[in-house]
């Protein structure tokens, strides 16, 4: 069962009403833009797809960290049985549980379509975010067509015009640069509802405590390591009693890709109390390891893919060569990560046992 702070929830079932009747209204605006507009232009800048390979680590190039078990595999990853229920689970001390997480995805593309083929042929309880939702900007015309048309079985409540929606919602986004474009984000909050302030917010889903955490820079409550926004974030993982906290945002403390590490969100999330650290914005994978904890770029999901450039000490796998998605599954004792293509290879499959 999915168990929110409702005492930071500031949607009134009024105030949501009317969210949801303006949003409605844009995507009508909207649709009648698009049919005036040229259908052969595109606003959609992009840069052209690169697959290097020189920095790649193969998985077999991983060293185990003490009190950390490391596995490996190049084989196709099995597809599990359908669950009976889009309910969220009741959740019992041995039961485990799966969520698939996507970055830098939106935008419309046959990638992005492969890698959301290949998350829901995990059948994952719910999908998490590290931003970039929607690109170019963010905007209201294309808000839907870059996300509901290949995620809308799981957000609740969805308005969008490819299918119905989640019972419940099970589509949990954090913010990336290109979503902030378009008036403050704000096509993003009147698309999703979110707990919290939308921005940054936390949920439970079984043993894990997740902490979602705007990390652009035109933040209202800012991102500095003394900004309101991570003193919530140290209150709350100080607070939690849950096995596993995870954190996740878009850009990245630490990275050997195009962008490079955003100094700004080295917080400590390690002193705080955090197990592990997602993140997006440089379209790769990397796994690193930094203060005991590891780090995950997750940035594969659908937008042009990146080189690597700066490769850091601490950097322990990384990959640039495909699209895909990270599956992570979970119970009280254990946490697996993954990172798989959308042709089915597993690149890096790394655990923590406590």
């Amino acid at each position: 069962m999915v168990v929110f702070n409702h005492s930071k929830m500031i949607n009134t079932r009024q105030h949501r009403s009317l969210r949801l009747l303006r949003f409605s209204l844009t995507l009508i605006l909207a649709g009648l833009l698009l049919v005036a507009c040229d259908p052969g232009t595109s606003t959609i800048e992009t840069m052209p797809v690169t697959t290097p390979t020189a920095n790649l680590i193969p998985p077999s190039e991983t060293v185990a960290q003490p009190g950390i078990t490391i596995q490996t595999s190049t084989t196709e990853f099995p597809t599990p049985v359908s669950p009976t229920s889009t309910s969220p689970p009741e959740p019992t001390a041995q039961e485990s549980f799966r969520f698939a997480i996507i970055g830098d995805y939106g935008e419309g593309s046959d990638a992005e379509r492969d890698v959301a083929d290949l998350v829901k042929s995990w059948h994952p309880d719910y999908i998490i975010t590290v931003g970039d939702n929607n690109y170019p900007d963010g905007a209201y015309e294309t808000i839907d067509q870059n996300i509901g048309q290949f995620y809308h079985e799981y957000i609740y409540p969805y308005l969008g015009s490819f299918g119905d929606g989640a019972d419940s919602n099970r589509f949990f986004p954090t913010l990336g640069n290109h979503d902030w474009t378009t008036n403050h984000a704000q096509p993003y909050l009147d698309y999703f509802t979110l707990p919290g302030n939308e921005r940054y917010y936390d949920f439970v889903w079984g043993p894990a405590h997740f902490f979602a955490i705007n990390s652009d820079s035109r933040e209202p409550d800012g991102v500095s390591r003394s900004s309101l926004q991570a003193q919530w974030l140290q209150s709350g993982l100080a607070a939690s009693a849950s096995p596993w906290k995870l954190v996740y945002f878009h850009a990245p403390p630490y990275s050997s890709g195009l962008h490079g590490s955003v100094d700004w969100m080295r917080w400590p999330f390690q002193k705080w109390g955090a197990d592990a650290v997602f993140s997006g914005h440089d379209h790769v994978y990397e796994r690193l390891l930094v203060n005991g904890i590891p780090y995950f770029i997750n940035g594969l999901g659908g937008g042009p893919k990146y080189y690597f450039v700066n490769v850091l000490e601490t950097s322990q796998v990384r990959f640039n060569d495909d699209w895909g998605a990270m599956l992570v599954t979970y119970d009280s004792q254990q946490i697996t990560f993954q990172f798989i293509t959308r042709r089915g290879e597993i690149i890096d499959d790394f655990q923590i046992i406590r």
